[in-house]
């Protein structure tokens, strides 16, 4: 069995673990089948290789009890957005099946990921397209979700997921890619601070916490309202 409930797709091996790290964590302890999509090998990295990095990613993606982790082999630092890569994507989301998709935030200081944000939404359209690639059946996930962790932009988060039990687990995942972080104070989005940067990755989280009252929260972004049956329910003090 393939099929995954919840699947992460990102650029490059590692953003997952930064962006998103603790809600697959907590997914996967809740009893959902979670996987991982990165669009390229991270060829062009200035640390490490994309052989070493391959490795690091496997090592994560047990660490988060990922149950799926893929590569679509996209060239790194030159995602397009365009037919090919569509479909490319749509057949992985077929195969797959995830109910729900988390993408990056649709901007981004690395043009890999605000192409790979739209790139996602689009591939998720044309994957519920029949006629597009008629060997595999048509599939279309129900919600796509974009992180908005170390985001600078004045984007408010739809709601924030409390990772409070799983964070430890999350910086555990990001210690694998000792290539890529070891020593360092900045990655990807991940904006310097003077102090290091597993430091840096814990304030943040800690930010997003308050915002819903907990430990450590991870944010998202949807580009739809989200629904509320009973008021009564919602959780969040004002005060």
């Amino acid at each position: 069995m393939t099929n995954v409930d919840l699947l992460a797709i990102a650029a490059h091996r590692d953003d997952v673990e930064l962006l998103c790290g603790g809600t697959l964590a907590k997914a996967a302890r809740a009893g959902y089948r979670t996987g991982i999509l990165d669009l390229t090998a991270g060829e062009l990295g200035t640390r490490g290789t994309a052989e070493v990095r391959a490795a690091e990613a496997e090592q994560a993606a047990k660490t988060l009890g990922v149950s799926v982790r893929e590569n679509l082999g996209l060239p790194d630092a030159a995602i397009v957005n365009d037919p090919a890569s569509r479909e490319k994507l749509a057949r992985v989301l077929r195969r797959l099946q995830p109910r729900v998709v988390i993408a990056p935030a649709l901007e981004g200081r690395h043009p890999d990921h605000h192409v790979t944000a739209q790139l996602v939404r689009d591939a998720s359209f044309v994957s519920g397209l029949a006629k597009l690639a008629p060997d595999l059946p048509k599939h279309r996930p129900f919600k796509i979700l974009h992180c908005l962790t170390y985001r600078h932009d004045p984007v408010r988060p739809t709601f924030v997921v409390d990772i409070s039990q799983v964070f430890e687990l999350k910086l555990e995942a990001i210690r694998c890619y000792r290539s890529q972080f070891e020593g360092l104070q900045q990655a990807g989005e991940v904006y310097p601070n003077g102090e290091p940067l597993e430091d840096v990755v814990r304030h943040y989280a800690a930010y997003y916490g308050t915002l819903i009252r907990k430990r450590y929260g991870e944010p998202y972004f949807t580009t739809e309202v989200m629904a509320v049956d009973d008021v009564l329910s919602l959780e969040v003090s004002t005060f």
